[in-house]
């Protein structure tokens, strides 16, 4: 396991959430610390949002809960009649992220039996812990989600250059090529997850200037990109050692899923202007691919059956060559693909 940024300031929040409570004199802490292990979110957009839709969610379940205890006093049902309420109350304002948090204050409000006094200490204790983890999380090592997409772009490319160039070849042992099989997915996932975040960021907190909106387009084809060479390993491991092969077969797939991983490898480095001008001939490698497709499509029009499941695989690798030519190009049109 990784020691993350985000582990540290969940411990710094917790740690500043207790010294608040402890130095404002509120009895235990406890309460201030949970709520900040709560609040911590992986970026500066959905830490402000939390934040506010928790002063709703907070203050609207602390008074349910203080008006119920004053009512029912401490009673178990009561408790859980409240909290049913709440999380009706939270769905249907669209704020589920923050019904967990919103029912530790309720629970910790109705333990008083409707005394305000302790109603409002043990609900200023969780404002306490919410704020101290957002104040945590933008004032030391801010979220950085674009940094850590491109990162994550480079490793995972470099897991997907390794299983596509042994894909066909076979050449892995079957239980490794399956545990990298299931790391890449899991590394598209959380690439995935990282551009909803910078998305969010540069749409929700400030207006994008048209540079900065042309890069999201160039990381989503990053991110699409990906996903095809996935969909080519799938391709491969459900049709292509099904299907009648030869060894030409076997060489022309090779040689073509070869000539892709290249053309992907040189985009990553005209990402980092590491090519020369010119080193790029996308127009000579997408007739390649026409060809390539085209000559399989051949085989099947001829009448083997076999062809059908290779004209799946050739489908899928044809696709994955037609995104990296898109990314290709707008990776040529973009002003700041570099400065991650």
């Amino acid at each position: 396991m990784n020691f993350g940024a985000r582990m540290f300031k969940t411990g710094l929040a917790v740690t500043l959430a207790l010294y608040a409570a402890i130095w404002l004199k509120m009895g235990s802490p406890v309460i201030a610390a949970v709520a900040a292990i709560f609040a911590m979110q992986p970026s500066i957009y959905r830490s402000w949002r939390y934040l506010m839709d928790q002063l709703q969610t907070n203050t609207l379940g602390a008074v349910l809960a203080m008006l119920a205890g004053m009512v029912f006093s401490s009673e178990p049902f009561a408790i859980g009649i409240v909290c049913i309420l709440v999380i009706m109350i939270c769905l249907k304002l669209k704020m589920g992220d923050t019904i967990g948090l919103t029912l530790v204050t309720v629970v910790a409000v109705m333990e008083a039996s409707g005394q305000w006094n302790f109603a409002v200490t043990r609900f200023v204790m969780s404002l306490i812990g919410i704020i101290s983890a957002f104040l945590i999380n933008i004032l030391i090592f801010p979220p950085k989600p674009k940094v850590q997409f491109v990162e994550q772009v480079r490793r995972t490319f470099e897991r997907l250059s390794l299983l596509m160039r042994t894909a066909v070849s076979d050449e892995m042992k079957e239980t490794i090529f399956k545990e990298e099989q299931r790391a890449l997915e899991n590394d598209i996932s959380s690439i995935s997850d990282k551009y909803k975040l910078m998305e969010e960021d540069q749409k929700k907190l400030k207006t994008p200037k048209f540079g900065v909106s042309r890069q999201l387009v160039v990381y989503k084809q990053m991110l699409n990109t990906l996903r095809k060479g996935y969909e080519v390993i799938e391709a491969i491991e459900e049709h292509y050692f099904q299907a009648g092969r030869t060894e030409e077969i076997d060489r022309t797939f090779d040689q073509q899923i070869e000539k892709l991983i290249k053309f992907h490898e040189q985009i990553m480095l005209k990402f980092d202007h590491k090519l020369k001008p010119g080193s790029i001939d996308s127009e000579a490698l997408q007739q390649d691919n026409d060809e390539f497709l085209r000559g399989i499509l051949h085989q099947y029009k001829e009448g083997e059956k076999s062809s059908l499941r290779l004209s799946i695989v050739s489908s899928a690798i044809y696709d994955y060559g037609h995104q990296l030519d898109r990314l290709n190009r707008l990776a040529g049109h973009s002003p700041e693909h570099a400065d991650a």
